[in-house]
């Protein structure tokens, strides 16, 4: 007589609380929790316009808004990216692994967070004044855009600049002030040029993969002139921050830091002398310096010179 058959073996599943671990963990990565650099560039700008429109002494209410709404607004960009381009960033070397382009997350998935991120931004921002939630959804328009204009628009990293870099600035002076005065729209000229900056040295890194798939960056358009017109826009950024302190009679500290974002500038043009991925990264990263030594120029202004 044969053997009777053996039943085959069962597979255990993994613990509920391993899998609920493995996706939230994925939702964090979708959502750039990961790598706090890009909300520490998008942060920054607005910490400078909360001190300057609250005279060194910004609302905590408001200052507690702002921080948590740029984590949130831009881990929504973050996904609404990532769902934009869940077709075109499996090609790209540097984005492959992201949830989205791996299929560890499903398109579906990626909505509903955003959704959710976007209700939750809308719940901090209607804690502010009319005026101040009329900026938000204009800010918000933008922000949702800026993944299409990659498609046909040669310049995306100014659009990203002027909706989702600068337009925080913006909104914390109607935040702190009920008005935009004129220093306001100069620091937001500031922030848009900085986002301009970092944002096509940061392509400098995918030029070759986006030039396969066809996304246009300003990497591409500005092609061997990259470096001078990198250049130029950090010159704009510094004159509008000279130009935002004589209009708010800041004296030694403020420039400082001014002259000190200038030559972490001169570092950044070292660095991406030779165009080289690892280079660019490294010049990109070392914004967030750039917007320290702002914050710190103007914080001590305020506490030196008050």
């Amino acid at each position: 007589m044969s053997a009777a058959p053996q039943p085959a073996p069962r597979i255990r599943e993994a613990p509920l609380t391993y899998r609920l671990g493995r996706r939230l963990t994925e939702y964090a990565r979708l959502m750039r929790l990961d790598r706090p650099v890009g909300t520490w560039l998008l942060l920054w700008p607005a910490l400078w316009a909360l001190w300057i429109a609250g005279a060194g002494r910004p609302h905590p209410q408001v200052l507690g808004i702002f921080v948590l709404g740029v984590v949130v607004m831009r881990a929504a960009g973050c996904v609404i990216n990532d769902f934009a381009d869940r077709n075109i960033d499996p090609f790209v070397q540097r984005t492959r692994d992201r949830p989205l382009a791996a299929r560890r997350v499903s398109p579906r998935e990626a909505l509903v967070l955003s959704v959710l991120l976007l209700l939750a931004a809308l719940y901090l921002v209607t804690r502010l004044d009319p005026l101040t939630v009329k900026l938000a959804c204009i800010g918000a328009l933008f922000t949702a855009s800026y993944p299409l204009f990659k498609r046909f628009f040669p310049l995306p990293q100014l659009w990203l600049g002027l909706s989702f870099g600068g337009w925080s600035v913006l909104m914390a002076f109607s935040a702190q002030t009920g008005a935009l005065p004129r220093v306001a729209w100069v620091l937001y000229i500031a922030a848009v040029m900085w986002a301009a900056v970092y944002d096509t040295i940061y392509a400098m890194v995918d030029r070759e993969d986006d030039l396969k798939i066809g996304v246009k960056s300003s990497a591409i358009l500005f092609a061997d002139m990259d470096r001078l017109l990198i250049g130029a826009m950090q010159l704009i950024m510094v004159f509008a921050l000279v130009l935002a302190g004589r209009d708010m009679q800041f004296g030694r500290w403020y420039f400082a830091g001014t002259a000190a974002a200038a030559l972490l500038f001169l570092w950044q043009q070292w660095l991406i002398r030779r165009r080289e991925p690892g280079g660019c990264l490294r010049a990109f990263l070392n914004n967030q310096y750039v917007g320290i030594v702002v914050f710190a120029g103007i914080l001590l202004q305020y506490v030196y010179s008050p």
